[in-house]
């Protein structure tokens, strides 16, 4: 089974995070691409879990906001 996801890819000090929208695990790395690839290995092992399966369980809105400053 595969699963697909949205990643948002933010910098931080010396570090790229990457982040599953759909299921807030995160992870880091030098590069964008460690980043990713880190959060791969993680996500593998969060859906080794029985429980986290269900993705489409899940709630995720995404929606942009606008503020006026």
């Amino acid at each position: 089974m595969s699963y697909k996801t949205n990643v948002l890819v933010t910098k931080e000090d010396d570090w790229c995070v990457a982040s599953s929208i759909e299921t807030s695990v995160t992870s880091q790395g030098k590069t964008i691409e460690d980043a990713i690839a880190n959060l791969k290995e993680a996500l593998e092992l969060y859906f080794e879990d029985s429980n986290n399966n269900d993705v489409a369980s899940n709630i995720c809105y995404l929606t942009s906001l606008e503020v006026a400053v």
